[in-house]
């Protein structure tokens, strides 16, 4: 089996990675349900998991990683916006994915507001400094509610990722 990350583009140590080079359709999730952050986390990992982005053997660690930092803070950044994510020494590439709720998910937001879209992003711990840097482009990508909006009106997977990466490709990555 190959290993957990598979799929992402390789990148080098500290490299960060754009959410649209790391999504493919296959890793939204159009009209996504989930009771509480927990559940949402877990069927995230579940589809990563069936779609062979994770080993099954990695799916704990996975897991692990993203509950014990969620418990530290939570990952809901308000506006709708909700970003679990972890370092693993397992992992070999990136892996993510974006639910979209119309519902929301409640996810202890700082406005108190549910998430409706989701972005599970697990990355090798061996990564740390690109960490950071994804993790700023992701958020900066969903700070404008047009983006999230537009998002959340994709009818399909492959419109979903066509908004991800034309929104991207307005702002140049930051050395």
């Amino acid at each position: 089996m190959p290993p957990s990350g598979k799929g992402a583009s390789p990148g080098k140590k500290g490299e960060d990675h754009r959410l649209g080079d790391l999504l493919s359709e296959e890793l939204i999730l159009l009209d996504f349900r989930a009771r509480d952050k927990w559940e949402a986390i877990d069927r995230i990992l579940d589809h990563l998991q069936k779609t062979g982005k994770i080993r099954p053997e990695d799916r704990e660690s996975a897991r692990k990683a993203l509950v014990a930092r969620e418990n530290i803070a939570s990952t809901g950044l308000g506006h709708g916006v909700a970003l679990p994510h972890a370092t693993v020494e397992t992992f070999e590439r990136p892996v993510a994915a974006l639910a979209l709720s119309r519902e929301g998910v409640p996810f202890q937001s700082s406005d108190g507001k549910p998430a409706r879209l989701v972005i599970l992003i697990v990355i090798p711990r061996r990564t740390q400094k690109g960490y950071v840097r994804t993790l700023a482009g992701i958020a900066r990508l969903l700070n404008y509610e047009e983006t999230r909006e537009a998002l959340l009106a994709a009818p399909s997977q492959r419109e979903a990722l066509r908004i991800v990466r034309e929104e991207e490709a307005k702002e140049p990555p930051k050395p």
